[in-house]
């Protein structure tokens, strides 16, 4: 695993924090804003016989954050196979 120059060095980088800037926002907006701010809103609506904001609180924005580990991974082996950084 070496990248070839300091520009790609750079560019991956760049691109890796990008992705988790919009996880984290995406994660961040799931579950303060589910699960507190909104929850008046949302507990109008039924999900599997409970309140929505209850659900985010208590159990949505955990299933939101593991789909969200497991996106990470899948990109990031993207992010590497382009680079030419993987493992393989």
């Amino acid at each position: 695993m070496a990248f070839q120059s300091e520009e790609q060095k750079v560019a991956y980088w760049r691109r890796n924090i990008g992705l988790l800037g919009k996880l984290l926002a995406i994660w961040f907006v799931v579950s303060y804003g589910a699960g507190i701010l909104f929850v008046e809103a949302l507990n109008s609506i039924h999900f599997f016989g409970f309140k929505l904001g209850f659900w985010f609180a208590q159990q949505g924005s955990i299933y939101i954050f593991v789909a969200l580990i497991f996106y990470y991974v899948k990109k990031m082996n993207d992010l590497d196979k382009e680079f030419g950084v993987d493992e393989e």
